[in-house]
C-alpha cells in the first residue's frame, strides 16, 4: 500500500517541462478536481509570504477547482510585479479549463526574489491541460521538486460501511525546513464527501502533528502550502467516519514529513527528538526544537560523536521557565547518557558511540515528571548541506 500511488476519483492532472527550470525537468504542472469539490488549506507564517500564498488564500475561499504548480521559480520577494504574474498565470489557466480565475490555486517553489516568465506559462498550460489524465499523480510530484532528490508520495485506504475511502498524498522539501508551514509543498486528495470547514479542521489537526512538528534547519520558507481536496465521489461522508479519516490523514502527512527529513538537503541521519515531563507540551516543544536546531548537536550527529554535552548544553539553554538540572534525564536510543541531570554511572562512551554510528536515532529528554510530551524530527548537518545551500543559485 505505501509504495502504490493510488489515483482519486475526480481528480485529473499532468506536469511538463515548460522551461521554468534550467535542467530540462518538468517544472509546470496542473490538478483537475472535479466540479462540487471542497479544498482546505495552510500556508506559511512568513511576513514576506509568496505573490502565490497571498493569491491561494484569497481563492481558498471560491470553491477551487485547480491547482496551477510550478518549479523552479518561488516568485517570493517580487512585489506588485510578481502578484500581477501570478494573477496572470490564474487567467491563463481558467481560461483554457473554462472556469473562473479565482477558482485557481497557484503555488510556486525555487529561487526567491525573481520574476516570474509569464511566457513560459502561457506556452506551457495550453500544453499541460491537454495532457490532463487520471493517474499522473506520480508526474506532478516529480514536476514540483527542487533540491529534492526523490519523491514523496503516499497513498493510504480504508473501509466504511463496505465503501472504500482512499486519499493519496504528495510533497516537496529538503532545505529550509522548519514548522509554519516548512519549505514545502503538500497536495492531499482524497475521495470522501466533506465540507471545507470539515476539511479545514482535519488538516489543521494532521499538519500540526506532522510538518509541524519537523526542521531542518529552523528556516521558516516563504512559498509553503499545502492542501486538503476531497471530490465526494466515494460516496462516504466524513461525518459516518470522521476519527477513520482523522487517522488515514495523520498517517499520511506524517509519513510525507518523515520523508521530507530523510531527503533533508545532505542529511545522513534521520533523528527523533523526544522531549518529555515538561510544565506543558509547549515546553517540551521548546527544549526539542532548542536541540534540533542546535549547529553543534547535528554537526556531532553527522560526526557520529557521542558528544551528549552539546546536548545538555541545548536543553539548558531552552527558553522555559523551571527547568531543574536534577529532573534531567536524557537517553541515546536506549542508552542512558544523563541521569539526574549527571553523567550516568553506567555510561560508556563506547556505548554512546554505537548509538550516534546509526541511521536512525531517537534523543530522549526528560525534564520532568507529568505526561506533557512532544517529538520533532530532524536531521544532522553535513558537509554537502553547507555545499547544496551555498551553491544553490550557481
Amino acid at each position: 500500500m505505501a509504495n502504490t500511488l493510488l489515483n482519486i476519483k475526480g481528480v485529473t492532472c499532468a506536469a511538463i517541462n515548460a522551461g521554468i527550470k534550467n535542467n530540462d525537468a518538468l517544472d509546470l504542472s496542473v490538478i483537475l478536481l472535479a466540479p462540487n469539490s471542497e479544498t482546505a488549506g495552510v500556508f506559511t507564517q512568513n511576513v514576506f509570504c509568496a505573490a502565490p500564498v497571498l493569491v491561494a488564500k484569497n481563492h481558498l475561499e471560491n470553491a477551487p477547482l485547480a491547482l496551477l504548480i510550478n518549479s523552479g521559480n518561488a516568485n517570493a520577494g517580487t512585489g506588485s510585479q510578481g502578484l500581477e504574474n501570478t494573477l496572470k498565470t490564474c487567467n491563463i489557466l481558467a481560461a483554457e479549463l473554462n472556469i473562473k480565475s479565482e477558482q485557481v490555486l497557484p503555488f510556486s517553489t525555487g529561487v526567491i526574489g525573481q520574476q516570474l516568465e509569464v511566457s513560459k506559462f502561457e506556452t506551457g498550460i495550453p500544453s499541460v491541460v491537454s495532457q490532463l489524465s487520471a493517474d499522473a499523480i506520480g508526474q506532478v510530484a516529480k514536476g514540483i521538486l527542487t533540491t529534492d532528490l526523490v519523491e514523496k508520495t503516499i497513498s493510504k485506504q480504508f473501509d466504511i460501511n463496505g465503501e472504500t475511502v482512499t486519499i493519496t498524498g504528495i510533497a516537496k522539501g529538503s532545505g529550509m525546513i522548519r514548522p509554519n508551514m516548512a519549505t514545502m509543498l503538500s497536495f492531499v486528495f482524497t475521495d470522501i464527501k466533506a465540507t471545507q470547514d470539515q476539511l479545514q479542521s482535519c488538516l489543521n489537526t494532521a499538519t500540526n502533528q506532522s510538518f509541524n512538528r519537523i526542521t531542518v534547519d529552523g528556516d521558516t520558507s516563504t512559498n509553503d502550502a499545502c492542501t486538503l481536496s476531497a471530490t465526494g465521489m466515494s460516496g462516504v461522508d466524513i461525518s459516518d467516519c470522521t476519527s477513520e479519516f482523522q487517522q488515514a490523514l495523520n498517517t499520511v502527512t506524517k509519513t510525507l514529513a518523515h520523508k521530507i527529513i530523510k531527503d533533508g538537503e545532505g542529511a545522513t541521519k534521520f533523528v527523533e527528538v523526544c522531549v518529555k515531563g515538561g510544565s506543558n507540551t509547549q515546553d517540551c516543544l521548546e527544549v526539542a526544537y532548542t536541540v534540533a536546531h542546535s549547529p553543534l548537536v547535528k554537526t556531532a550527529l553527522f560526526a557520529s560523536d557521542a558528544n551528549w554535552g552539546r546536548i545538555l548544553a541545548a536543553v539548558g539553554r531552552a527558553n522555559i521557565a523551571n527547568l531543574n538540572i536534577e529532573d534531567i534525564n536524557i537517553y541515546l536510543n536506549k542508552v542512558s547518557i544523563v541521569k539526574s541531570g549527571e553523567p550516568d554511572a553506567n555510561y560508556t562512551e563506547q556505548a554512546g558511540s554505537a548509538e550516534m554510528v546509526k541511521e536512525n536515532i531517537v534523543i530522549t529528554i526528560e525534564i520532568g515528571i507529568s505526561d506533557a510530551q512532544e517529538s520533532v524530527w530532524t536531521t544532522d548537518f553535513s558537509y554537502d548541506y553547507v555545499k547544496i545551500n551555498a551553491e544553490y543559485r550557481t
